[in-house]
């Protein structure tokens, strides 16, 4: 009797199809693989070298700064004395992003940061979007500061040597007759010297840096105080709750450092233990000092009398106390601090675009690894290049918002990717949660959200040409060369 349920014998078994768009576009790389994966570069491995203080360092070397020495000034006739809010506000949203990032760096710690995490949560479009992000978050934030760090650098020389540069080399095109920015540029090489002799050497100039800067922010106050009147905070809140918010997205641009431990994963002696601490500790300095200095300068200076000047602390200084020393030792101090910002988010950029590259989403050169530093030259090289001339010329105010919303999207996404890693892996090992669940995380997705809101349409404008040109890279590109895509259509070639 025949089995009209049986294939016949000269049937061959159907082989298994590969994966269709969708489902490739979706696939998502197991954490077990991203750690694993830790370290390996083309010909080479990054070093574990880091502990909890040098990297709560980078974190506070990434952020302290920029928001205090460069974009107070423009913050200020925006939302007034109720710029100390702005500066809460934006404090606020970032906590919590930051428990987010803390929850996943302890879980994931690789050096992909919100890249990676994405990539295991929701898939390798999600994570290229986010790269992509991420891309533009620290790659213009180095420029920006870059730009600030000239302001400084300009007080400085006129200060002790009575020199300015000329305006055509010391501001962007279309600033104040600038040409090309070239002080931005210096610093942004000087800051790649200084990380391609590897990640510890790296962390032990930037920790100077840091005591520098404290050091330089407690003294403002200090001075500062002097000149404070209690009548500067008369109509705390002139252009309302709408000012404020506009403040408060703009200043978030001050804070995106915090994250930049979490791009350190892959050399951290104990990442999961000191990740998590480095990102909360840096933070809570850096918001407490934020404060205080804003508050302070607005009390030492008539809100309307702030202009956009990047150097606006310096010249309190000098108001205060009727004397240019002040205000040229705060200057020096500035440019010491400013330099440490652009050393630890130049930095982050390099570590992201190496997790990317190992992905196969990028070009092979951005995940080599010189065997004797540690370090990736190439990826350094070819990044500190692009942000200087970047930097040289693109004016500030620009930059920051631009780098604002490319923040606040990838930290957007981080919020989203804790909710989902707890309901897919639940039993995964911790070493940091985020209290009440998913609520914070939910907080801080919405916080998010309503600061991209608060940015211009020029700005939103910036940001759709760039994703636009992210996902056309990406399809014509990373999607075809993705490792994980590869690995899985030799599984399937291999079952055929």
């Amino acid at each position: 009797m025949l089995d009209h349920g049986a294939p016949p014998q000269n049937e061959i078994p159907a082989a298994p199809a590969s994966p269709g768009v969708a489902v490739r576009l979706m696939r998502r790389k197991p954490v077990e693989r991203l750690v694993a994966e830790g370290g390996q570069g083309e010909g080479g491995q990054l070093r574990r070298s880091l502990g909890l203080w040098q990297l709560t360092m980078i974190s506070i070397g990434a952020t302290l700064g920029t928001g205090i020495f460069v974009v107070l000034g423009e913050a200020v006739p925006k939302a007034g004395p109720a710029v100390t809010l702005s500066f809460v506000i934006a404090g606020l949203t970032a906590l919590f992003s930051a428990l987010s990032y803390a929850e996943l760096a302890g879980t994931i710690p690789v050096a992909g940061s919100s890249y990676s995490y994405a990539y295991a949560t929701m898939g390798e479009l999600i994570a290229w979007v986010c790269g992509w992000c991420l891309l533009l978050e620290y790659g213009v934030s180095v420029a920006a500061v870059a730009v600030g760090w000239g302001e400084y650098l300009n007080e400085l020389l006129d200060g002790t040597i009575g020199v300015t540069i000329p305006d055509a080399l010391a501001n962007p095109p279309g600033v104040d007759g600038g040409v090309f920015n070239l002080p931005a540029l210096v610093v942004v090489l000087l800051a790649m010297t200084f990380l391609l002799g590897g990640a510890k050497e790296s962390a032990r100039a930037n920790t100077i840096m840091v005591c520098v800067k404290i050091a330089a922010l407690v003294l403002f106050c200090a001075i500062g105080f002097m000149g404070f009147k209690s009548g500067n905070y008369d109509h705390f809140m002139p252009l309302g709750m709408a000012g404020v918010s506009a403040a408060g997205a703009t200043l978030f641009f001050s804070y995106i450092g915090f994250d930049a431990a979490s791009t350190a994963g892959e050399e951290a002696k104990d990442a999961q233990r000191d990740l998590p601490r480095a990102i909360m500790l840096s933070l809570v300095i850096v918001t407490a000092l934020y404060v205080l200095v804003a508050a302070v300068a607005v009390g030492a200076k008539p809100w309307r009398q702030f202009d956009d000047s990047e150097a606006a602390l310096a010249q309190i200084m000098k108001d205060v106390t009727g004397q240019s020393f002040w205000g040229t030792l705060l200057a020096f101090c500035a440019v010491i601090a400013i330099a440490s910002v652009v050393l630890t988010v130049l930095y982050g950029q390099t570590r992201i675009l190496f997790a990317m590259s190992r992905d196969g989403l990028v070009p092979k050169i951005f995940a080599k690894v010189h065997p004797k530093t540690g370090a990736p030259r190439a990826n350094t090289v070819i990044v500190s290049v692009f942000c200087g001339v970047l930097a040289a010329a693109i004016p500030l105010g620009q930059l920051a918002d631009a780098t604002s919303i490319g923040t606040l999207f990838a930290f957007a996404l981080v919020n989203v990717a804790v909710v989902v890693l707890r309901r897919t892996r639940p039993g995964m090992k911790r070493t940091f949660r985020v209290p009440l669940g998913w609520v914070l995380p939910a907080l801080g997705f919405i916080c998010c959200a309503w600061m991209m809101a608060s940015l211009s349409a020029v700005t939103w404008t910036v940001f759709g040409v760039w994703m636009a040109v992210g996902l056309v890279f990406y399809f014509v590109y990373g999607y075809r060369r993705s490792r994980l895509a590869t690995d899985e259509d030799l599984a399937v070639t291999a079952e055929k």
